[in-house]
């Protein structure tokens, strides 16, 4: 049984048919979300949840329609909506999570088929999952008998991050088979990024509109770059205003984040590699000849940052040190999500017993899944970077060709970005949900990666057919 709507707005007019796997599901998430209306009914999370339960039923509606469309949401959520409920949980973890939902939901009531495309690439994020979960389970026993562990809310917190970041890319490989809906999402993001980097130029009142977690997330200036610029070197199909304002956009990111952020590390080293990156593959010829003037600059640049933060440097040091010593008690699959923090106590730094995090991403992922979740890590990116390296020689198409080689340079800023401080998998502790606004970028971005390769590899098939 399936019902029909007639959608008719001044703006619009659409039939929507709701089958009937849709509608049980409905009656379950009604009968579920009743029930959380009434335990808490009259108190100050109603009055919260009731706005969100309207923005959240047009959402669904929109995703119903179009499920690409949560990607343009996802990003709106994150740099608009200032809602943060109970642990942090923001729009952004809320949009994620329904867009990954509908996806399995589509997939395994609608479909009844549990199918991913085929890539090299998303094998490591399957384990990677694997190890997560795994983790989580190591998590639940007492490492230390004269410490706490993290509480049980903030241990399903540092795994929601993982979790959902993990599956976004998988769901963005899968959803996106279009390569229309990777330059919406691609042109749009560089838009609102434009828009709030030239109102930063200009002192215009942005940052009452921008939330702060997103504009201070390292990963929306490594991206925003990465994507901007391969597309000014490489795509030659672009119009000259295009380009020439493209330049602009990066320009001017590199003055807001050097000239009138210059202490803020975080958002104009990772970039500046991205640059570098490009243009290494533009030139290679040239990167050849300026290894020995890059090996001099690196490290002046190294001994500078250092020196202007010695303190900072020092601490961090001695806060891997210890927090490495601590995971030696599971040095393979971690001692669990957020645990480490509450046993940093007992191991004093500077003659301090406090709770401290890694500030390293590294770190913190030998310290919470183990060296086995590293290496996974470090195998996700491998394996993307490969598939961009690959598609670059084989697509034509120069959107397509200029994105490819963006997330190669913006796989590289990121991994320098992850050394800084856990902006790819934000520590609960530390950069948290707020941070996971813009943290969710890079796994984005690399699942339309993934997603262009099938687009190539369908569009092959076409022809291939055709010849026949």
């Amino acid at each position: 049984m399936n019902i029909d709507i007639n959608l008719k707005l001044p703006f619009l007019h659409k039939k929507i048919t709701i089958g009937w796997q849709w509608i049980q599901f409905g009656i379950i998430a009604t009968v579920l979300l009743a029930s959380a209306v009434i335990s808490y009914w009259g108190s100050m999370q109603i009055k919260m949840l009731i706005p969100a339960l309207l923005g959240g039923i047009v959402m669904l509606l929109l995703l119903l329609k179009q499920i690409n469309i949560g990607y343009i949401l996802l990003m709106l959520a994150g740099i608009f909506v200032p809602f943060s409920g109970p642990g942090g949980i923001n729009a952004t973890v809320i949009v994620s999570a329904m867009l990954i939902g509908l996806w399995l939901m589509d997939m395994l009531v609608v479909k009844r088929q549990f199918r991913f495309v085929r890539s090299r690439a998303l094998l490591p994020v399957i384990v990677f999952i694997v190890i997560s979960v795994i983790a989580f389970g190591m998590g639940q026993l007492p490492w230390f008998l004269f410490a706490n562990q993290a509480p049980l809310d903030s241990q399903i917190g540092g795994f929601t991050i993982f979790l959902l970041s993990s599956l976004l890319l998988l769901a963005t490989a899968n959803l996106i088979r279009d390569i229309m809906w990777l330059k919406i999402i691609v042109w749009t993001f560089i838009g609102l990024g434009a828009i709030y980097v030239f109102g930063r130029l200009l002192r215009l009142p942005v940052d009452r509109f921008y939330n702060w977690a997103f504009t201070a997330g390292s990963m929306f200036w490594t991206w925003l770059v990465a994507l901007s610029f391969s597309q000014i070197v490489f795509n030659r199909e672009l119009k000259k205003t295009i380009k020439g304002l493209l330049v602009l956009i990066v320009l001017v990111t590199f003055y807001v984040a050097i000239i009138q952020a210059y202490d803020w590390k975080s958002g104009w080293v990772p970039p500046l590699v991205v640059v570098a990156v490009i243009i290494g593959l533009r030139y290679p010829r040239l990167v050849v000849l300026s290894i020995p003037v890059a090996i001099i600059a690196v490290g002046y640049l190294a001994m500078k940052l250092i020196a202007t933060d010695e303190y900072s440097w020092g601490t961090r040091v001695d806060a891997w040190i210890i927090v490495l010593a601590i995971s030696r008690e599971s040095p393979l699959l971690g001692l669990g999500f957020s645990n480490y923090y509450f046993y940093t106590p007992l191991f004093p730094i500077r003659g301090w017993n406090v709770s401290f995090n890694s500030h390293s991403q590294y770190v913190d992922l030998i310290a919470q899944v183990g060296m086995l979740g590293l290496a996974c890590f470090f195998w996700i990116f491998f394996e993307v970077g490969r598939l961009g390296w690959n598609l670059t020689n084989k697509l034509t198409d120069g959107f397509a060709r200029s994105y490819s080689y963006g997330v190669l340079a913006g796989l590289i800023g990121t991994l320098v970005a992850a050394f800084l401080v856990d902006w790819v998998l934000p520590f609960v502790y530390n950069i948290g949900f707020a941070g996971f606004r813009a943290s969710v970028l890079p796994w984005i971005f690399m699942g339309g990666l993934v997603a262009l390769e099938n687009i190539s590899l369908g569009k092959q098939l076409n022809i291939a057919r055709r010849m026949q």
